[in-house]
């Protein structure tokens, strides 16, 4: 196999890992590019091809490779992607946006900073903010809290978004977030967007706060079994966090949390907001007892997808092997 057809092929197996969400196996690819000006240069080669797919998959690739030129670069191709204004340069920018939270250094950080800058010029809805948002935790520095204060200061609160929950991680200690998770004036919406944040990367310091959400969530039960809306969507969204860094935190969680955690997924499995419901069960899963299986039996969806989610953990807490 010739040196070209052997990098098509790399190129090609990039494309396909990226477009199926396989970051593991990306980046063992991007790991067989070769030495960095090499593979640089083929990244960057991909950027300018019209297949928006292909350009993702460059995105990733220099995401990989980090350093300040690939910071440089991805806001360069930032700006030319927001120029198109189609579907494609808006999956891409989504994506420059990921990679810039994965490479460490200023350069990065600043390139995320002017984004945001530019969306609460716009006046951008959450939806356009969040996914910034979420990349600022990941590249936090103490230098960003003034920026992002006087940032907020220009946009319209209903805007904010995830942003809000960035703002109450970067001015609080892990004490001040453990109390201000407990407190029952705050909004939940508020505490929603922290987890939101928190699901991006998640500090031991901070995954020590979590009984205090668990504990939040208590206080939220009868509504989120009852109706779809904001207590349902922060149990939603505290049941993903803790499943998302389940070896992290499920067992590290002392008794009385463990027990709470697990009351409270006994609950939401009856919930009318099917996400909400299904996390508990994939929770119940983890920290529940055998007499627990009678209980998702009990309210096991009709819907086929849903169905198997209950099954998989009603056979687990029962200690059925895999058939």
């Amino acid at each position: 196999m010739t040196r070209g057809t052997d990098m098509e092929q790399l190129r090609d197996e990039l494309v396909d890992a990226c477009s199926w969400g396989e970051e593991d196996r990306a980046r063992e690819v991007v790991s067989r590019f070769g030495v960095e000006p090499r593979a640089r240069a083929m990244l960057e080669a991909m950027l300018e091809e019209p297949d928006g797919l292909v350009r993702q998959a460059a995105v990733f690739g220099l995401g990989v490779l980090g350093g300040s030129a690939s910071a440089r670069r991805l806001e360069q191709q930032l700006a030319l992607e927001e120029a198109r204004g189609d579907y494609d340069g808006d999956s891409v920018v989504e994506e420059i946006i990921r990679a810039l939270g994965r490479i460490e250094g200023a350069d990065a950080r600043a390139a995320l900073v002017r984004k945001l800058e530019r969306l609460a010029a716009a006046g951008s809805e959450p939806r356009d903010v969040n996914p910034v948002a979420t990349a600022l935790w990941k590249r936090r520095h103490p230098d960003l809290l003034p920026i992002l204060r006087r940032t907020l200061e220009q946009m319209d609160p209903k805007d904010w978004g995830a942003l809000e929950g960035l703002l109450v991680l970067l001015e609080k200690t892990p004490d001040e977030l453990h109390a201000w998770a407990c407190e029952p004036l705050v909004p939940v919406e508020r505490k929603t967007r922290v987890l939101t944040v928190l699901e991006a990367d998640l500090p031991d310091t901070l995954a020590a706060t979590l009984p205090s959400f668990i504990s939040a969530a208590s206080f939220l039960v009868e509504e989120a079994v009852s109706q779809e809306g904001e207590a349902s969507r922060y149990c939603d969204r505290l049941f993903s966090l803790l499943l998302r860094y389940r070896e992290q935190v499920l067992s590290a969680l002392m008794e009385e949390a463990r027990t709470g955690l697990r009351t409270l997924a006994r609950r939401l499995v009856a919930s009318v907001d099917p996400g909400c419901a299904l996390g508990a069960a994939v929770v119940l899963k983890h920290v529940g007892r055998p007499e627990d299986s009678a209980l998702l039996d009990a309210h096991r969806p009709a819907e086929p997808a849903l169905a198997k989610v209950f099954d998989e953990a009603s056979r687990v807490l029962r200690g059925i092997p895999r058939g």
